[in-house]
């Protein structure tokens, strides 16, 4: 994953889908920003190969006038991605100004947020020998800081925030390829991660849900070696006393904040199940929790982000 974009502003244009069907009349816009080195890039081109009309380091000023000429093209283009990043940071102040507006055009649009911690951050501009674009005469951690302080009130505004501390390029993409690249969009698609709460919280995770009330195979020794996708660990897990009642319960409140963030307009939920060390109790829930969801109507995606780790 490159630790920097392409400098100056560039348009392109996918040639992978045939846009031609679809309705004319004013187009769906996905804004994506998130800090340098996280992998906007990376999100962009994934979506310039769905089809989509990219915009890198496009002013927000801008933005609306390019969804009117958007508008104008009788259908020939149907679905906007623009890149905002630091390099356009003299013209953050009217980015709000540019989402009130498109919101008073009932403008289809989503904020993408890219996301990394500060130490692959640093990995990857020292990779690169490159400089962050915000620290000066400073050091990197500086730069990055500076933009996070900068970038924080848009990450608190996003439909997705994309955590990519972990991934390859191949993993990001696959991550945008689940969430962009069905004919028609769900209502409400949700990430269901089990993690280990000894390597940290996801960041990216918008709920916390806690299984380690729950007795851990971890202590059986013929479970010890399994995870929580086997069946007997799973039956372990739920045969103990509340584990049940708790996925029940659990259910019930999502569908009750599933409802809230549809009449808000959220379209994205990361849904983290943490337990100890991220290989039963978590991955045994997220599985049922997941199925559930599905039930319901929910388009899910589940990610065991600890459960190879030792």
């Amino acid at each position: 994953m490159n630790a920097h974009d392409r400098d100056g502003a560039t348009v392109s244009t996918g040639t992978t889908a045939d846009t031609t069907g679809e309705a004319a009349g004013i187009p769906e816009l996905v804004i994506i920003s998130g800090m340098s080195g996280a992998g906007r890039s990376t999100a962009a081109k994934c979506l310039e190969d769905l089809g989509w009309f990219v915009v890198d380091n496009l002013p927000p000023a801008l933005i609306p006038t390019m969804v009117d000429l958007g508008a104008r093209s009788q259908g020939n283009v149907a679905r906007i991605a623009v890149v905002v990043d630091v390099r356009g940071r003299r013209f953050f102040d009217n980015l709000r100004e540019s989402l009130a507006d498109l919101a008073a055009k009932k403008v289809k649009r989503r904020v993408i947020f890219l996301e990394a911690s500060d130490d692959a951050l640093v990995r990857r501009f020292e990779s690169v020998r490159r400089p962050h674009p915000l620290q000066g005469s400073g050091r990197i951690v500086d730069g990055i800081a500076a933009e996070r302080d900068l970038l924080r009130e848009l990450r608190g505004d996003a439909d997705l925030v994309i955590d990519t501390s972990s991934l390859n390029v191949h993993e990001l993409r696959a991550k945008m390829d689940a969430q962009f690249a069905g004919e028609e969009e769900p209502e409400l698609r949700a990430t269901v991660m089990s993690f280990g709460y000894k390597y940290g919280l996801p960041v990216d995770a918008d709920l916390v849900v806690d299984c380690r009330f729950l007795p851990n195979p971890h202590w059986v020794p013929e479970l010890r070696p399994f995870t929580g996708l086997n069946e007997e660990v799973s039956g372990y897990v739920f045969n103990q006393p509340g584990a049940k009642e708790f996925l029940d319960r659990y259910t019930e409140l999502l569908q009750l904040i599933a409802a809230g963030y549809r009449r808000e307009g959220k379209r994205y939920v990361t849904i983290a199940v943490g337990c100890t060390g991220g290989k039963h109790r978590s991955v045994a829930m997220s599985e049922k929790l997941a199925h559930r969801l599905v039930s319901e109507g929910v388009e899910t995606v589940v990610v065991h982000r600890d459960m190879g780790r030792e």
